[in-house]
């Protein structure tokens, strides 16, 4: 573990010392909120038990945060293999599931943290949470930001190209989010595209949010929502411990 957390303390080091990356995260959610809440407002229904559409969106913007920061912070695999970084510690005897816990853990906390502060930011829109329902967020956006990252690795570890992620994963990310039920209410969506929605991990990530901090859906209850955004996530551990042991094209750079 102390290779992993040495990893962890990498990523975090690295991010607080760009400010400007510090700045944006936290800006640009912030102004998507207001966006989407004044264009939307009168088009969706607040459900899920929120009192209107500010709150109703709430959750789901946390949930575009972890996925956003979540997804890129695996960007590093792709520089750190690009600078000889990555190959030093494929050559040490630190095993290869240690590598995927630091870098997994380590935009997991970054996306965590980003979006537990702007839910701290819902008390301006009425949403009030106690600390049960902020651990519980917490918890939920655990969860979800371990998938996530580790979705993110999987792609990158056979890359060498940062321009090539930023491509393939902007395909994934946006229908990912706007499947979610983010923008919109699930509860009565019939056919293909309740389907889809279903299909979508992220999907359950954003209805336990919306349950842990009072919003109840009705469409999927907060035992699935939960047990699903864990074995999503315990898929995509055990899946980048078995793409870390295989060489990617940039090893014998």
């Amino acid at each position: 573990m102390s290779a992993a957390l040495t990893l962890v303390d990498r990523e975090l080091t690295r991010f607080f010392r760009q400010k400007n990356r510090v700045m944006s995260a936290m800006i640009q959610p912030v102004i998507f909120w207001g966006l989407f809440s004044a264009g939307f407002r009168n088009s969706f229904v607040a459900g899920d038990g929120a009192s209107n559409y500010t709150q109703f969106l709430l959750p789901g913007m946390a949930a575009m945060i972890v996925l956003f920061t979540a997804i890129f912070s695996t960007i590093s695999v792709i520089r750190d293999r690009n600078e000889g970084f990555m190959q030093g510690i494929l050559v040490s005897p630190v095993p290869r599931s240690s590598i995927v816990i630091g870098i997994v853990l380590g935009g997991t906390i970054l996306s965590v943290l980003q979006a537990t502060v702007f839910l701290l930011l819902g008390y301006f829109a009425g949403v009030q949470l106690d600390a049960l329902q902020l651990l519980g967020a917490v918890g939920v956006l655990g969860l979800m930001g371990l998938g996530l990252t580790g979705l993110g690795f999987l792609f990158a570890w056979p890359m060498d190209s940062t321009q090539g992620f930023h491509a393939v994963m902007s395909i994934i990310m946006f229908p990912m989010w706007l499947l979610s039920g983010a923008l919109f209410p699930i509860d009565t969506l019939t056919g293909w595209f309740a389907f889809f929605v279903k299909l979508n991990p992220l999907t359950y990530g954003v209805v336990a949010l919306r349950h842990v901090m009072g919003m109840h859906s009705t469409a999927i209850s907060l035992p699935v929502a939960v047990g699903v955004s864990a074995g999503f996530a315990i898929l995509m551990l055990v899946l980048c411990t078995r793409a870390a042991g295989k060489a990617a094209k940039g090893d014998l750079r």
